[in-house]
């Protein structure tokens, strides 16, 4: 799982997120809004919600090769909001789905322009991506963020 710290609100950066995957001319298939389903039930949720877009031209050949990914498939990301205020953008990393399904790079790499959408959403910049954490930008984080 890939997190990046975003100083967006998790609404805006899927936002932009979205805007971001048109203009590139992928499909957006869906948002669940999950903060706004669970106040329609009385229930409370820090603004969640998830875009779930992708192409066919990226996808096909990832289901060819193994039609249990479409469990994992169209590409998805989550905007999110921890117990701290802090919002964040998390997507599955497609190295992890070819690693699971045991594809040759070659099928999956339509799938990485998940990395650069996302980075391009919460605004990451050439500097941060180097490490240079003296900006005060966004910063990448591997694994679950705390």
């Amino acid at each position: 799982m890939v997190s990046l710290r975003s100083p967006h609100a998790a609404p805006e950066v899927l936002d932009r997120l979205a805007a971001l995957a048109v203009a590139r001319g992928l499909m957006v298939f869906g948002r669940i809004e999950f903060s706004r389903d669970a106040a329609s039930v009385g229930l409370e949720l820090p603004p969640m919600a998830q875009l779930i877009f992708g192409h066919p031209r990226g996808g096909t050949p990832v289901l060819r090769a193994a039609p249990l990914t479409g469990l994992q498939l169209p590409l998805r990301a989550l905007a999110w909001t921890d117990t701290d205020g802090q919002a964040w953008l998390s997507y599955p990393d497609p190295d992890a789905l070819r690693r699971q399904h045991q594809l040759p790079d070659a099928v999956t790499a339509g799938l990485h322009v998940v990395h650069e959408l996302c980075r391009a959403a919460v605004g990451f910049t050439r500097t941060i991506a180097t490490g240079d954490s003296a900006t005060g930008g966004p910063t990448v984080t591997l694994g679950a963020p705390r």
